[in-house]
């Protein structure tokens, strides 16, 4: 069958239109702070970005509207390159990031919500970059292309193809028969979520300008800060649980979110992923409070131990990488480093604006390696894999099996590389675990106090590229280079 370029073409200039007025709105804060140059660089890309949106977008108004798997993955994974090199504008325009893989590093650090940054001075940026920066995560969270089935029906694109492709997790449950419908309930939870934070945050003694922008990193997962030393600048506990909370909430299924909020609690608590979730959470929280009670050496009460253990480990469980206190380099505590670097691999719920391999992986795979023992009794049987009371087909498993493995592959293949542009291992492993699981912070010279600026210029768009593929579930980017992908059927 004929590759519908067209309907691919309009798509994406709907999205570099969406991109442009994203752009548009971050202008706002530049000018009540009388920042010209800031968002006068926003103010050019915006247009630029709507100009080319708009020429692709009406360029091809009379495409044909049917949209198949193919159409989906070309829209969703090229889609999120013109984005990145549209959302780099900005930073390069203003003279934030002159170079352009510091500014694409920082960009798809962004639309990925990884959290990872080049900056070294975060406090001197324009108030309006700061915004941009922080918008890109919000964009990012629930994905920008789900937005643009939500309220660009004039398309009259079906889209269930593109927002299987474009929403994290093994599945996603449909909330209404329409595609547009779920978008759209799910958008009004993102933004009903980051509107409350940021009432909260506010209330706590944050400024409105900081509040709304860690409110947006805190929803979509992401970590980018206001501030150079992220939330540990705000010495309030009041602000710490109250980020703690909300990164805990967007690390659920936003599906599970829509049934609470609907008073059908029961869908919650008999979930098996929120109940894992909840136990992993909170087993790893004690863990680290105790070593940080029994080492001593940082000098924390029990509740400020217990605070920043809940915060880190939720932080990176849910791979939104902000930074209460740095874990990974106490004093005498070598197992807090390989704690935390494990938990890079975990991610938070399937569904839920966290990245990572998805705790219900984990599930099906423990699930499936136990009744392995139990098929070596009863070799005859028909013994399959239960989730929530129902079976999981073999495909599902087999497929989860296969995203683990090149996943790790990945990894491995990822860590060798960033050998070779002169991190040390510890270094290198960090770096590509945290970018492949879009974290932010790690271990070594990529710490949660550090920054990516020392990284060269290949190891950032190497970096950038498995932050991309680790945001889009591996498959939707690397079928696009494989020889079959292009084949006419």
């Amino acid at each position: 069958m004929k590759t519908n370029w067209k309907v691919i073409v309009s798509f994406w200039g709907a999205l570099l239109g969406l991109n442009g007025v994203f752009m548009l709105l971050a202008i706002i804060p530049g000018i009540l702070a009388s920042d010209e140059h800031g968002w006068k660089a926003l103010l050019v890309s915006g247009f630029a970005s709507m100009v080319l949106g708009s020429f692709f977008f009406f360029f091809t108004k009379d495409h044909n509207k049917t949209i198949g798997k193919r159409e989906g993955y070309l829209i969703v994974g090229l889609g999120w390159i013109w984005l990145s090199l549209s959302g780099c504008l900005p930073y390069i325009l203003s003279g934030t990031i002159p170079s352009f893989a510091g500014a694409l590093f920082e960009t798809i650090s962004g639309y990925t919500t990884t959290g990872a940054s080049v900056l070294s001075d975060i406090e001197a940026v324009s108030p309006s970059i700061l915004t941009w920066r922080s918008m890109t995560h919000w964009i990012g969270g629930m994905g920008i292309i789900v937005l643009t089935v939500a309220i660009l029906p004039i398309l009259g694109i079906g889209g269930m193809q593109l927002f299987s492709a474009e929403a994290p997790g093994v599945t996603t449950d449909k909330l209404h028969p329409r595609i547009t419908d779920t978008a759209k309930r799910l958008w009004f939870i993102y933004v009903g979520l980051t509107f409350v934070e940021t009432i909260f945050l506010w209330l706590a003694g944050m400024t409105w300008f900081d509040a709304f922008n860690h409110s947006m990193s805190t929803i979509s997962t992401g970590g980018f800060s206001t501030k150079n030393d992220s939330i540990a600048a705000f010495d309030s506990p009041w602000i710490h649980y109250i980020i703690i909370f909300f990164m805990f909430m967007s690390g659920i299924n936003f599906a599970l979110t829509y049934w609470g909020i609907k008073g059908k609690l029961d869908k919650i608590y008999k979930n098996e992923e929120f109940r894992f979730y909840l136990g992993v959470t909170l087993f790893t929280t004690l863990l680290v409070t105790l070593v940080l009670m029994q080492n001593g050496t940082s000098g924390w009460g029990l509740e400020l131990a217990f605070r920043n253990s809940l915060f880190q480990v939720i932080s990176f469980i849910t791979t939104t990488g902000f930074v209460s206190a740095d874990l990974t380099n106490v004093s005498g505590a070598f197992i807090l480093k390989v704690i935390f670097f494990f938990l890079l691999f975990l991610g938070g719920s399937a569904g839920s604006t966290a990245g990572g391999i998805k705790i219900v992986r984990h599930l099906v795979i423990f699930k499936n390696s136990w009744l392995e023992f139990k098929r070596l009794l009863h070799p005859s049987g028909i013994i399959p894999v239960r989730y929530n009371d129902s079976s999981v087909h073999g495909r599902i498993t087999f497929n989860v099996m296969a995203f683990i493995i090149i996943y790790l592959l990945i990894f491995g293949f990822g860590s060798m590389v960033m050998a070779f542009t002169g991190l040390d291992f510890e270094s290198a492993i960090g770096a590509a675990a945290t970018s492949l699981g879009n974290v932010g912070p790690s271990i070594g010279s990529v710490c949660p106090v550090c920054n990516f600026g020392h990284i060269t210029f290949f190891g950032k768009i190497f970096l950038s590229f498995l932050m991309l593929i680790g945001r889009l579930e591996i498959f939707t980017v690397l079928i696009l280079f494989t020889p079959f992908f292009w084949k006419r059927n």
